[in-house]
């Protein structure tokens, strides 16, 4: 074999190479909690929220997307499969015990999971309802979880985070809305872990 046809045979074996090195940085990447993914622009911001009516996780009943209307609301989507989920969940439980109003969208999870997730890390949601199927996800443009919406009294969204609220580049774009839409009481919770997370 001449060296030109050995380097040739060698190609896709350095193809792969790269390629799985390049997989697992993102897993690395990913189970680190810096993650944060590309920002995809969302058409809801500015629009009230998508129609839905789902059955709640904890009690008898729905919930629609009337019950987000009164006041200023977090929409967090949530899964107990969900790494990025549980490490952000400290910082959801902070803002529920400052009087942030968090709803809870628990996204393709079974029940007893989603329970026991609860169970054993808490509970900040004053109603978490119940997207098995992920149908109403869709209508709000979810990728994934967690995402959290910013409602506002009339139910419109003005803001979406995608990732986990566990960085500076989650955190300071939400304080930013919150502050100048002077929703002051989310805004002061947030400017508390915008300055935990920066080491202030």
């Amino acid at each position: 074999m001449t060296r030109r046809q050995s380097g040739a045979a060698m190609m896709p074996l350095v193809i792969f190479a790269a390629f799985a090195a390049l997989l697992v940085y993102a897993i690395v990447k990913m189970n680190s909690g810096d993650y944060v993914p590309r920002e995809v622009p969302t058409p809801l911001i500015g629009k009230p929220a998508p129609a839905f009516d789902l059955p709640l996780l904890l009690q008898p009943g729905n919930i629609t997307e009337q019950d987000l209307k009164g006041n200023v609301t977090l929409v967090n989507v949530w899964a107990s499969w969900c790494f990025a989920c549980r490490q952000e969940h400290e910082v959801v439980k902070f803002l529920a015990r400052q009087g942030v109003r968090v709803i809870g969208l628990n996204y393709k999870d079974q029940g007893p999971d989603a329970k026991q997730w609860l169970d054993q890390l808490g509970n900040p949601y004053q109603k978490i309802a119940v997207d098995l199927e992920g149908r109403s996800a869709i209508d709000w443009g979810v990728y994934g979880a967690p995402e959290t919406f910013l409602v506002d009294q009339q139910g419109v969204i003005r803001h979406k985070v995608i990732g986990p609220l566990t960085n500076l580049k989650t955190v300071e774009p939400l304080l930013a809305v919150a502050s100048e839409l002077g929703y002051d009481q989310l805004a002061a919770s947030l400017e508390i872990v915008r300055n935990r997370l920066a080491g202030e």
